[in-house]
């Protein structure tokens, strides 16, 4: 068991997600998490309450603003960053794609990108995309896949004096692994390269200060950590200020509204700021529940850490007795996220037998798809076990009991 003072009511928790009433258990939070009552109400009240993006002092036009500054406000205490440099977007994967159009206007024919095999491909392709646009060169730096450890060494093999952007995951949304970011960002900005983070797995797990790593960029998604459906992007706020994305002529040329196309989802953003509101609200017996929002955040992400943790290596002990199954998460730092695959037997049939059971567990590459090839997995992946604030040592049982009845023959 976690420590006194280190863990938080999990029951308490539960009962706020009306999804979990159904009775499964849910190891499919890397896909997306299950949503808490309070950011379906916060997102109900603000798109049925006076809403609107254009008036005089209306009360309509107060909510609007209200809702975009205090969804940009939660997020720049969620990532240790200042509100007016968080951009909200419909997905992560479309502000990459934005952005690395924009970054790519100021490269040269023959500059060099670095992307790795561990990453999403919405982490690579964006990135290749555009320096085939360009004529710049796309470097790839491998993982090892025998303990899915990406190290600096293997960025240091592709980087050089014509890389002018690196982009890496904080955490594999497919193995866990978490790369050492702030190693790789020293790396990449003595050759004067720029650091864009894919930041949507960790952000779920693990507290998030984007300075601290070094990241030029960040991006995350709040649906993977109990928001809803949107994306996040953060940068240097001299770096932002100095990038014209496309835009319409009379919309503001303002940062972070620059980057933001048309009209803002202003519940999507009430939702996002209810979501980092109950992961503050994860604050452990003994922990200082009256500080700032940010010092909430820290102290719940650490007992978030142990809980998940603690879950984990439950899980991995009661592995290690199966026979052929085979664990393929075992970077020396990850997320609670396990890659399973079986001798003999696909993960998708497994995943089926789990689903019978009540249990989601999905198999697949998860559009991990380099990742998954270099496994020697090819497109298929494996069965992804993944933790959540909301998971518990029942829905832990659970799951153990499902794939001895699975696997043992």
């Amino acid at each position: 068991m976690t420590e006194l003072g280190t863990s938080f009511d999990v029951a308490a928790l539960r009962a706020g997600f009306p999804s979990l009433r159904s009775g499964t258990a849910h190891f499919d939070g890397p896909g997306g998490t299950q949503t808490p009552d309070a950011v379906g109400r916060a997102m109900y009240e603000v798109i049925t309450g006076p809403l609107s993006n254009r008036g005089v002092g209306t009360a309509s036009e107060r909510n609007a603003e209200a809702a975009v500054r205090a969804g940009r406000a939660a997020m720049g205490d969620l990532l240790g960053v200042a509100a007016d440099t968080v951009v909200f977007g419909r997905s992560m994967t479309e502000l990459t794609m934005a952005m690395a159009r924009t970054v790519a206007r100021t490269w040269q024919r023959g500059d060099e990108v670095v992307v790795t095999r561990l990453d999403h491909d919405a982490n690579i392709r964006p990135w290749v995309i555009a320096a085939e646009a360009v004529g710049a060169v796309v470097r790839w730096a491998d993982f090892d896949p025998a303990t899915g450890e990406l190290g600096v060494d293997d960025i240091a093999a592709v980087v050089g004096g014509r890389t002018r952007l690196v982009a890496v995951t904080a955490a594999s949304n497919l193995l866990g692994t978490r790369p050492d970011i702030a190693a790789i960002a020293s790396l990449a900005h003595s050759v004067g390269a720029l650091v864009y983070v894919d930041g949507v797995h960790s952000t779920a797990h693990v507290p998030t200060d984007v300075a601290a790593l070094g990241a030029d960029f960040y991006a995350c998604s709040p649906y993977k950590f109990l928001g809803p459906h949107c994306g996040v992007l953060t940068g240097r706020a001299d770096l932002l200020a100095s990038l014209h994305p496309d835009k319409l002529l009379p919309s503001t040329d303002a940062v972070p509204e620059r980057f933001e196309l048309g009209t803002l989802p202003y519940e999507l953003l009430a939702g996002t700021a209810a979501a980092v509101d109950v992961l503050a609200g994860l604050v452990p017996a003994g922990a200082d529940a009256d500080g700032d929002r940010r010092s909430r955040l820290l102290a719940s992400y650490a007992a978030l850490e142990a809980h998940e943790d603690r879950l984990r290596h439950r899980i991995e002990t009661a592995l290690a007795d199966l026979p052929g199954v085979v664990v393929r998460s075992r970077a020396a730092r990850r997320t609670p996220t396990l890659l399973l695959t079986f001798d003999g037997r696909d993960a998708r049939e497994v995943a089926a037998g789990l689903a019978e059971r009540g249990i989601n567990a999905p198999a697949g590459s998860f559009y991990a798809l380099e990742a998954s090839r270099h496994l020697g997995l090819g497109d298929a992946g494996g069965l992804r076990v993944g933790l959540a604030p909301y998971t518990d040592d029942s829905d832990v049982d659970r799951l153990i009991d499902a794939l001895r009845e699975l696997t043992v023959r």
